[in-house]
């Protein structure tokens, strides 16, 4: 983007970015960013994982019969970005998943196996023990709408992320009617999530204020109550080359007052309707939402399902990219995904929760790959080369 360009923008937006870019696209803005290699180690592996969860939700979608065939995913190799085939990309995780032949349908199955069979119980079992923590995201989540209603399919983007169990629409929504209200649209086939309860402004606190909290009451705490009453905590990806411009544009942003997530929309508030609390306070919203995720990430894609009901104008994927101290961006695996920095070290959450856990586990069996196999499985490895070459003379469980 020019200086030229620069020149014809109103002066009271031109600190609505804490660095002017020199960049002429933003593709080349996203290649620019300062790497951080733990959590591109990290994307590194969710973005197999992320294949075999697609995987794998396609096998237990079909509850009388978990299985699917062969010929049904290739013909969605393309789609699930399975780039060597099906049947190889299946080969490659024998803890998860087991190719059979079945003779009355002559044609090879993949379903799961009782690892992973086990896995996926585990997790739905830990998602139904926290559904009073599901209903607090939920109403989190609605609450800072401006209209407290989002659409349902914008929810369904995000369920996963949120930890919802598969049928949160008859378990959380119907269960909980004195909460939530599902509204008919104008659009056909449209739905929207609505807040019953006429919740106070103040009724919840942000993730980002009970850090300041924690801050404030450390012993030995120096840090003046005036710095940190706006801040958020920041940490650089390693090696990243801060200028004291730079420095000095954080300190100002930082000090910066703003109206949080919950508080309402800018019009007629106290900080003013200016261009850097405009920007704050889309920070702050895309902060709490990250910290209802269970994960501390989601793709950016997901998130601007939410813009509009959240009333944010700015480009959201730049935003990121002008905080790295607070989000992280990684293009790995043909999608944008944003992390929460100060959610993780050394590419692990800090504070973990049940499903994030059970979650990893299948994260280690998909770093195993084949590894880790007892002899007698070597077995099931042959059949799998057969049923590639098109024959299938050994396993027709």
């Amino acid at each position: 983007m020019g200086p030229h360009i620069f020149r014809s923008i109103p002066k009271r937006y031109q600190y609505l970015n804490m660095v002017v870019r020199c960049k002429t696209t933003s593709s080349q803005y996203v290649a620019s960013r300062a790497r951080d290699p733990t959590f591109e180690k990290l994307m590194d592996r969710y973005k197999n994982l992320l294949k075999v969860v697609a995987v794998q939700d396609l096998i237990l979608a079909n509850p009388r019969n978990q299985s699917v065939s062969l010929e049904f995913l290739s013909r969605l190799s393309q789609k699930l970005h399975l780039n060597r085939g099906a049947a190889s990309f299946l080969r490659k995780y024998p803890h998860i998943f087991h190719i059979f032949y079945d003779p009355n349908k002559t044609q090879p199955f993949c379903k799961l196996t009782d690892t992973a069979i086990h896995i996926v119980c585990e997790e739905a079992d830990a998602i139904n023990a926290s559904l009073p923590l599901v209903v607090d995201r939920l109403v989190r989540l609605l609450s800072m709408s401006n209209s407290k209603m989002l659409p349902l399919r914008a929810i369904y983007k995000v369920w996963r992320e949120l930890g919802l169990p598969d049928n949160f629409e008859d378990c959380v929504i119907s269960k909980n009617s004195h909460i939530f209200q599902l509204c008919d649209a104008h659009e056909p086939n449209t739905h929207f999530l609505k807040l019953v309860d006429d919740i106070p402004r103040n009724h919840f606190r942000a993730a980002v204020d009970e850090w300041r909290v924690t801050q404030c009451c450390k012993d030995g705490c120096t840090v003046d109550e005036t710095e940190i009453k706006y801040s958020f905590k920041h940490s650089y990806p390693p090696g990243m080359r801060l200028r004291k411009t730079f420095k000095a544009k954080v300190k100002e942003w930082q000090r910066c007052p703003y109206t949080g997530p919950y508080e309402g929309t800018l019009d007629g508030n106290k900080h003013g309707n200016t261009a850097i609390a405009l920007e704050k306070r889309t920070v702050s919203i895309i902060h709490e939402f990250m910290t209802l995720t269970v994960e501390k990430m989601v793709e950016v894609e997901k998130i601007s399902h939410f813009r509009k009901w959240f009333g944010i104008e700015l480009n959201i994927r730049d935003l990121f990219l002008d905080h790295p101290g607070i989000f992280y961006l990684s293009t790995k695996g043909k999608r944008h995904t944003v992390f929460l920095r100060e959610a993780y070290e050394r590419g692990c959450l800090i504070d973990p929760n049940p499903v994030y856990t059970v979650r990893r586990k299948l994260l280690d069996f998909v770093d195993m790959g084949r590894r880790g196999l007892p002899p007698s499985s070597l077995r099931q490895k042959v059949d799998q080369i057969h049923i590639e070459d098109g024959d299938f003379p050994l396993d027709n469980k």
